[in-house]
């Protein structure tokens, strides 16, 4: 079973490294060519020296949604993955959630998303990086994934964040109701929209055991919501997986995100994700809280009512130039 998957899924996958050709020609082209052209259009002299190069300040903090289940690993919060990396031109970070109901099929769901997570921190490093192309880097973890000779069964949605540090801008890609959200002068400026077929239903890259392929949501890397904007000094960027967003209101986010905006002591801000993180976790057990998960259900025509719980990452940074 596993050698006829393992064929099957190297197939597809060189598929799918063919159709992302025209991404890898705009990594690869010309070495820093491209890169010096993108900081060409996003205006005259973001690059020059003497210019203030932007970086992220960075701080991780999540739980597990079961603890006596899942031991802590570094990079995982139960099926939760998350990465940070750096590089001279660019700060990334980025998040995946595996899809739990694979574990009524005897599959773990967090592999599936380490993987994902691993291989873009890994990705980052080559020559090739393209710090304009988050998508990119989802694609090629994609691709690997589907190459391995053991199958990473399962799948997972995700989100990938790069500051450009040249041009002072921001390149997003989100699969998924994994998401981000920019904080700036106390309101929300940019955020993801969450992609969902249906209700509790998101956009996810997939791999399935044999024979489930057809009933299986398997979207492409290609399919990855992307957005640019410019980032300023002291903007803060939370990056999260649903579990943040399904349990904890707009409103009390940016509250708490507005108290630390030009924050640039990690204690201060790890001690702000801290309190972000049990907050989602506290009002995820509530069973009488309106959630924005009950909410969303009861505009699906479904009587809910509580918070969700599931696994939280959250990934909090502020823009230090």
């Amino acid at each position: 079973m596993h050698s006829s998957l393992s064929w099957t899924s190297r197939v597809i996958s060189r598929a799918l490294r063919s159709s992302f050709s025209t991404l890898l020609e705009t990594a690869t082209g010309g070495g820093g060519g491209a890169a010096a052209k993108g900081a060409t259009k996003s205006g005259a002299g973001a690059g020059s020296a003497g210019s203030p190069r932007p970086r992220f300040v960075s701080v991780v903090c999540g739980f597990a949604k079961d603890n006596l289940r899942h031991k802590y690993k570094p990079g995982k919060y139960g099926e939760d993955s998350w990465f940070k990396a750096s590089t001279a031109s660019a700060d990334v970070m980025g998040v995946a959630d595996g899809v739990g109901g694979w574990r009524s099929y005897g599959i773990d769901p967090g592999e599936f998303s380490s993987f994902l997570m691993r291989t873009c921190e890994r990705l980052v490093q080559c020559s090739h990086f393209n710090p304009q192309r988050p998508v990119n880097l989802l694609a090629y973890s994609y691709c690997e994934l589907m190459e391995q000779k053991k199958p990473i069964l399962g799948s997972s949605t995700a989100c990938v964040l790069i500051l450009n540090r040249e041009t002072s801008t921001v390149h997003t890609a989100n699969i998924g109701d994994s998401g981000f959200m920019v904080v700036r002068e106390g309101q929300v400026v940019h955020k993801s929209e969450e992609q969902q077929h249906y209700f509790n239903t998101p956009f996810q890259l997939s791999l399935p055991p044999p024979g489930h392929g057809p009933n299986v949501l398997s979207d492409s890397p290609e399919s990855a919501d992307t957005m640019s904007f410019p980032v300023r000094d002291g903007d803060v960027i939370l990056i999260a997986t649903d579990g943040v967003f399904d349990n904890v209101p707009e409103k009390l986010m940016l509250q708490v995100l507005s108290e630390v905006e030009g924050e640039r002591d990690p204690v201060k801000l790890q001690m702000t994700a801290n309190s972000l993180a049990l907050m989602a976790r506290t009002l995820s057990l509530n069973s009488e809280f309106l959630s924005p998960f009950a909410l969303s259900a009861r505009r699906n025509n479904i009587q809910a009512r509580g918070g969700k719980p599931d696994d939280i990452t959250v990934v909090l940074a502020t823009v230090a130039m």
